[in-house]
């Protein structure tokens, strides 16, 4: 699908690595030699519908409850630019340019499989802006996840006619078509159809879902990180996690999640300190870290199916009405969002239940009751000191709120279009509140880390991990080590930073390889 950097956009399905390239790279896209053919074989089907006495919804009818109008010929150019427009009611803050571009790729996507009717002058715009640049201001309000996300694609529809507010290449904040002059691309004026092929769509909360799996894959490696670092530091045992336990439950997740600890604390010489009976007397460890692998394995084997309805959704063709293969127009529910929504809602319980855990390990570090001989809230001088006491109310207060979160999006309905759409997925809802649980468990598991470094260091002359010792070697280089309390949040955020890029994995994996 790749061509110097360029992404090709043809019938056949998107990948999910298309899809990051486009929207947080900034990858210009090409339109394939397939693809336009399959955009005028469909469109020449519509010219002839639009020509028919037979009304048909979406070229020669009104929209929704409105679909009951027949249009005359002469008022369809303005139905188009009118659906466009009043579509465009997108209210509130600005969504994230990466949501915007990978829900313009997407929608190209859609178009590209000659199932939507629209000209290929109009699919060559919209490929023209993604690879401009130029990315439409999209509201945080409007959608219902049904007929798809249709007042954020609205938004982007309005920007082909040369119409609305966008960001420039630059990000700077500018009339539509001022950036369209700017980058040579000429307005469109919407034919039959094409208004409706352009904004009936489940790519808003699609695009959304890919980036969010894309980013949970990764913070759950580095969940197994921080839960390492934890048992590790608080003298808990590696002997849990070995194969044949994990053989006697065989959820791949949590085979994988077990092996990436094992593979962080290979060499530890803390964890050899307590290994000989005589020098531990404790039977099991806490939940929160025997049985680690269990929940981040569950989280694993989520995402996975997640990322599999996302590979369905980027092989669907999602408009309504339809052109079919054998030149039928035909109505369907198929911009319903519920297969998203679902997932999207499930991803936010894993993000809560992976944050929540990990502040359970970070609670056990502050109390000498639990901790194994460390100083009380990994104060230099408890009383005079409190360490790392209030970073673990920061942790908690984004658990509170990953929790409230986690309640689904998806079960909520409310009923619009004067009762013609009586069933809404809340698709991109369900996606906004993941965006900002996957922001909470990245900051909770960058606190653990870093309370787990801290801890890790208080323990010497015993020696870490190769693993665990680099990154903490690696936060070292801007957050220091322990000693007496300093302006605690400038280090969190250097640690929220350290899980966010890929840091803490690269430091993990310089020694251990990639972990599963």
């Amino acid at each position: 699908m790749r061509d110097n950097g360029v992404v090709n956009v043809g019938p056949e399905p998107l990948t999910f690595d298309d899809v990051i390239k486009v929207a947080r790279h900034g990858a210009p896209v090409r339109l394939t030699d397939d693809a336009m053919a399959a955009v005028a074989a469909a469109r020449q089907r519509v010219d002839e519908l639009a020509e028919s006495p037979v009304p048909v919804y979406g070229i020669s009818t009104g929209f929704g409850a409105l679909a009951t109008r027949h249009i005359d010929p002469e008022l369809r150019a303005q139905l188009q630019r009118s659906l466009v427009r009043s579509h465009a009611a997108g209210n509130g803050p600005e969504v994230e340019t990466e949501v915007v571009r990978a829900l313009m790729l997407l929608r190209l996507h859609t178009l590209a499989t000659g199932h939507t009717g629209i000209r290929p002058t109009t699919a060559k715009t919209l490929a023209a802006l993604v690879s401009a640049g130029i990315t439409p201001v999209v509201h945080e309000y409007g959608s219902l996840g049904c007929s798809g996300d249709l007042a954020p694609l609205a938004h982007v529809a309005l920007t082909l006619m040369g119409e609305g507010v966008v960001r420039d290449k630059s990000g700077n904040i500018t009339e539509a078509a001022e950036a369209l002059k700017q980058a040579g691309i000429d307005p469109v004026e919407l034919a039959a159809k094409e208004g409706l092929a352009l904004i009936n769509g489940t790519d808003g909360m699609l695009g959304m879902l890919i980036l969010a799996i894309h980013d949970l894959t990764r913070l759950a490696r580095t969940a197994d990180v921080s839960a390492a670092m934890s048992v590790e530091a608080l003298l808990g045992t590696d002997r849990v996690f070995a194969p044949e336990l994990q053989a006697l439950r065989p959820h791949p997740g949590q085979a994988a999640a077990a092996a990436n600890m094992t593979a962080v604390l290979a060499g530890s010489g803390i964890m050899a300190s307590h290994r000989d009976p005589d020098s531990c007397t404790r039977v099991q460890d806490a939940y929160s870290l025997r049985c680690a692998p269990q929940v981040a394995g569950a989280a694993r084997d989520t995402i996975a199916h997640a990322a599999t309805v996302a590979t369905w959704e980027l092989a669907s063709a999602v408009d309504n009405p339809a052109v079919l293969a054998d030149g039928r127009v035909e109505s369907n529910g198929n911009f319903h969002g519920a297969p998203v929504a679902y997932v999207l809602d499930f991803l936010a319980i894993v993000a809560a239940d992976l944050a929540s855990m990990s502040e359970r390990r970070t609670d056990r570090f502050l109390d000498v009751a639990r901790n194994h001989g460390l100083p009380a809230f990994l104060a230099d001088d408890p009383g005079v000191d409190s360490g790392h006491m209030i970073a673990q109310y920061t942790q908690a207060a984004i658990v509170s709120e990953l929790k409230r979160l986690a309640v689904p999006a998806s079960v909520d309905s409310i009923p619009s279009s004067a009762m013609q759409e009586d069933h809404v997925s809340m698709g991109w809802s369900a996606a906004r509140k993941l965006r900002r649980s996957i922001d909470g468990l990245t900051r909770v598991l960058a606190i653990e880390v870093l309370t787990a470094a801290r801890a890790l260091d208080l323990r010497r002359p015993l020696t870490p991990a190769p693993a665990t010792a680099a990154v903490v070697r690696a936060l070292r280089e801007t957050v220091p080590g322990p000693g007496p309390d300093r302006f605690l949040a400038p280090e969190i955020e250097s640690a929220v930073r350290f899980v966010a890029d890929g840091t803490v994995l690269d430091a993990v994996e310089s020694v251990t390889g990639p972990l599963a």
